[in-house]
């Protein structure tokens, strides 16, 4: 393979490197509040973006489809909002002892309370080919859900109360998920004869929005200066996201691939990010909700923002993987009448 075909083949990880030093090397231009405003491109428009194209570019009859795998749906939010929160607190439980920051540890107990994001997920599954029916579908019902579960488990694992505006976040989440998705699917009902003649590169466009994404998300991340903070603490903590997210995305991939719960391959793509991602979109509005006026709300915010970019880069790295994976085990899938014809 030429270093052109190579590079061809893996753009996206090389965008993502490339946009991650552009973050290093100038902050200030993505960075909340800067020139590019990603408090209202990124947060409204970008995500928005991201469903409509979804909406654009999935068959009615797929989305209808996916609302009827009940099983897949069970699965992801019993998974992202019971098991996990669980674990994690486990997890913390016996980090507590430890000299770690307490406030870092409560802040990745925050990780595990969050409810899955509203892109990332959504945009890896379409970029490996699987069932982004029910990677959308998921993604916003659990964003939906984790408007009233998560402040629920915070409160129960951390003791922190306060009262959440429901609806507020529920009309934000209408205005960047629910009515996006819908006006791509009225625009592609009504455009959809022009849409199988022209061949829009519906993924590719998502995927440099989850570029610009990432280019925020990471400009946020280098801007921000926590001098108060334990650096071998911190490192700590980097070092636990990381193995956690592993750890999580080996148990859902195995989990879902056992014969007897009868996923398809492409199902297991969409379990895989959907029931391991968190969302940092949905997950610092509602802190600063939960936490307002807390002096360490800084400090617990850290483990997200840690988490938010690293299972996107974990994610875009297994792309080619999980793609190939998938490939060869729906050959596997076929009946054995299609196996003959294609011999």
């Amino acid at each position: 393979m030429t270093a052109f075909h190579f590079l061809q083949k893996n753009w996206f990880l090389l965008g993502i490197v490339i946009v991650i030093i552009l973050a290093r090397l100038a902050p200030k231009f993505g960075v909340q509040g800067g020139p590019i405003k990603p408090e209202i491109t990124v947060k409204y428009i970008a995500v928005s973006t991201i469903f409509f194209n979804s909406g654009l570019s999935l068959r009615t009859e797929d989305l209808k489809r996916a609302l009827f795998q009940v099983k897949l749906h069970v699965f992801v939010q019993s998974f992202t909002l019971g098991f996990v929160p669980v674990f994690v607190h486990l997890l913390v439980t016996l980090l507590e002892n430890s000299h770690l920051e307490e406030w870092l540890l409560k802040g990745l107990m925050v990780v595990g309370c969050m409810p899955p994001p509203v892109s990332s997920a959504v945009i890896l599954t379409k970029t490996v080919g699987g069932n982004e029916a029910a990677a959308v579908f998921n993604s916003a019902f659990g964003s939906f859900l984790g408007i009233i579960v998560t402040p629920l488990l915070l409160l129960h694992y951390l003791g922190e109360s306060s009262v959440v505006p429901l609806g507020s976040v529920f009309t934000q989440l209408s205005m960047t998920v629910v009515i996006p998705l819908i006006l791509g699917q009225i625009a592609r009902a009504k455009a959809k004869h022009k849409l199988s003649r022209v061949n829009i590169p519906f993924g590719t466009i998502s995927s440099f929005t989850l570029l610009l994404i990432i280019y925020t998300t990471f400009c946020d991340t280098f801007s921000s200066r926590e001098t108060e903070i334990d650096e071998m603490s911190l490192f700590v903590i980097i070092l636990i996201v990381i193995i956690l997210q592993v750890f999580l995305l080996w148990l859902a991939f195995y989990i879902s691939t056992i014969k007897a719960l009868r996923f398809q391959p492409a199902d297991v793509v969409s379990i895989m990010f959907c029931s391991t991602h968190k969302s940092l979109t949905l997950g610092i509005p509602m802190l600063k909700i939960l936490f307002s006026g807390h002096s360490r709300l800084s400090v617990i915010s850290i483990p997200l923002l840690i988490y938010h970019p690293t299972q996107i880069l974990l994610g875009g790295c297994l792309v080619p993987f999980v793609r190939s994976w998938m490939i060869g085990a729906q050959g596997q899938w076929l009946p054995r009448w299609m196996k003959s014809d294609r011999i």
